[in-house]
Order: structure tokens, then C-alpha cells, then sequence
């Protein structure tokens, strides 16, 4: 402040006093973990696209089979290899079938499937995970040499082995799929709870008496559940694909019933003149295994805590 010569006093000044509400407001809005990891997602645009391609593809799987007057089963021998045209959407396939309404029963299931057996491995390789990095020693020991085990024979012959066993259908599929899909979400989750265990909340829950299962479920596996999610994520699109590959080989659904691997089955028979029927499945196949992924590095970013800003 500059002054003309004149001695600069208190009287010059205004007193303004202490504004109790307004230093004690909050600057931003509190957010939990989860809120922030949801907003820092919606900004990653390419993930949110592949989120909304799931939800699409999830409500056609179940309104689009109503979208048409033909049944995914029904035969017609008079419209046999119809090409697509606006009696049939996406055409007919060699027994004259509408390919839009089994493109669409075929997503049912092959999103069933790989979203249900993506979760079971995820239950069954947390529980077993948690359990082995918990204890370690001697059941550590065991656990993880097992798993090694099974590591060294390839997954696929243990899936096709197992449909060999169970016969065809949709649960022996799932089955057949979660017997040894759980190895990798175990071993995730064993490195996490080593490492959370050490910690002083983990500590602090011993010392007041919290059991061992409470300790890993209430305490471990959430604060893992970030990783879990991703790898959750990530697994649904290796499950769809197992499924079409085993459609497409013959170890799959049951016909009448369809598949997006079954339809992909049938059309590379016909591919030379009618490309259609394997562009169609193929096509959905690819875009839903694309979004996942998308999705999964959207979700391995929005949930990564060194990003939190």
C-alpha cells in the first residue's frame, strides 16, 4: 500500500472478523472410493463405449428374439439360404431359419455362459486365493503346487475332456469351464492378501478377536476388490470365446439352440456363397469380446488408487 507522506494507522482499516460457516465449508464435495472411481470412468470415453455396447447387446439378447414373428427353431423349406432383406433382418440359414432370431437367442447364451462362468471362477479362485496368501505355510505349500499342476496341462484339453465326460449342453459347459478357470483368480488374489495382511488394520482385527474367516472376507477381499473386478472384467471375454470355440467344434450347446459359436459353425460351411451367415455371428462375437477388454483397461484405470486425483 503506498502512501502520500501521511503515517498509515489501525483507524484506516476495517476489522472483518472470523466467518465460522465459510472456513469450515467444504471447498469440494466428499466422494467415496467408488464414486470416484465411477467418475473418472465415465471420462474414459472408449471404455464407457464398451460398456454401452454390453448393455445393448445384454437387452437385444432379450427383447430381440420377440422382435420378429419367426421362431429360432421353426424350419421352412421354402425360404432356405435367404439372403438378409425386411422379411428376415439378417437372412436364413440352410434349413430356412431366421438368423435374426437365433443371432440374438445365440447371444443369450453365449452371454450367459460367459458371464456365469466367469463369476464362478471368480468365487471359487477369491475364496481359494484369500484362503492360501491367509495362511500360508504348509496350506500355501499345497494349494499352489496343486495349482501349478494344473497349470502344466492346457486348459482347453481339460475343457474338452470334461465336455467329453458331461455330454453337450449349456451347464456341462459351465462346468466343464469353471473346473479349472479359477487357477489364475487364485493366484491374483493370493499375491493381494500377502501383501494386505502385513498390514496394521489387518493387525489391529487380530487384536480384538476377529476370526479368520471374517478377517479375509470382511477385511482382505475388499480391500482386493478393485483387482478382482478387473480380472472379473477380463475373464468374461476369454469364457465367451472358450464358448464359441467349442460351439464351433461341435462340443458346445445342443441344437435347436443356438450360439453365436454354433452360428459361426454353420456359416463357415456355406462362407463361399452365402458370407453372410459367418459375417453376422462373427461380428458379434468380435465387437463383444472388444468392449469387454475396453472395458476391463477402463476399469484397471478408474480403480487404480495411484490415479486418484
Amino acid at each position: 500500500m503506498q502512501t502520500t507522506g501521511n503515517a498509515v494507522t489501525k483507524e484506516m482499516f476495517e476489522h472483518v472478523g472470523k466467518n465460522i460457516s465459510q472456513m469450515e465449508a467444504i471447498a469440494r464435495p466428499s466422494i467415496t472410493y467408488w464414486q470416484d472411481a465411477w467418475r473418472r470412468l465415465k471420462q474414459n470415453k472408449v471404455a464407457m463405449l464398451g460398456l454401452i455396447i454390453i448393455i445393448l447387446y445384454t437387452i437385444m439378447a432379450i427383447v430381440g428374439p420377440y422382435m420378429t414373428p419367426y421362431d429360432y427353431r421353426t424350419t421352412n423349406t421354402a425360404e432356405i439360404d435367404q439372403p438378409p432383406s425386411a422379411k428376415h433382418w439378417f437372412g436364413t440359414d440352410t434349413l430356412g431359419r431366421d438368423l435374426w432370431a437365433r443371432t440374438w437367442m445365440g447371444a443369450r447364451v453365449s452371454l450367459a455362459i460367459g458371464f456365469l462362468a466367469a463369476f464362478l471362477n471368480a468365487v471359487i479362485g477369491v475364496i481359494i486365493g484369500g484362503i492360501s496368501g491367509y495362511f500360508g505355510g504348509k496350506v500355501d505349500m499345497f494349494i499352489m503346487r496343486t495349482i501349478d499342476i494344473l497349470y502344466s496341462i492346457p486348459y482347453m484339453i481339460i475343457v474338452i475332456l470334461m465336455m467329453v465326460v458331461l455330454g453337450q449342453g449349456i451347464m456341462p459347459l459351465v462346468i466343464a469351464m469353471v473346473v479349472v478357470g479359477w487357477l489364475n483368480m487364485a493366484r491374483l488374489v493370493r499375491g493381494q492378501v500377502l501383501q494386505l495382511k502385513e498390514q496394521e488394520f489387518v493387525l489391529a482385527a487380530k487384536v480384538l478377536g476377529a476370526s479368520h474367516s471374517r478377517i479375509i472376507f470382511k477385511h482382505l477381499i475388499p480391500n482386493a476388490l478393485g483387482v478382482i473386478l478387473v480380472n472379473l472384467t477380463m475373464s468374461v471375454p476369454s469364457a465367451i470365446f472358450t464358448e464359441a470355440f467349442l460351439s464351433f467344434i461341435g462340443l458346445g450347446v445342443v441344437p435347436p439352440h443356438s450360439s453365436w459359436g454354433q452360428l459361426a459353425y454353420y456359416g463357415i460351411q456355406a462362407f463361399r456363397v452365402r458370407p453372410y451367415q459367418l459375417f453376422i455371428p462373427a461380428f458379434f462375437i468380435s465387437t463383444t469380446m472388444l468392449s469387454l477388454n475396453l472395458l476391463g483397461d477402463g476399469l484397471r484405470d478408474a480403480l487404480d488408487p495411484r490415479l486418484r486425483s
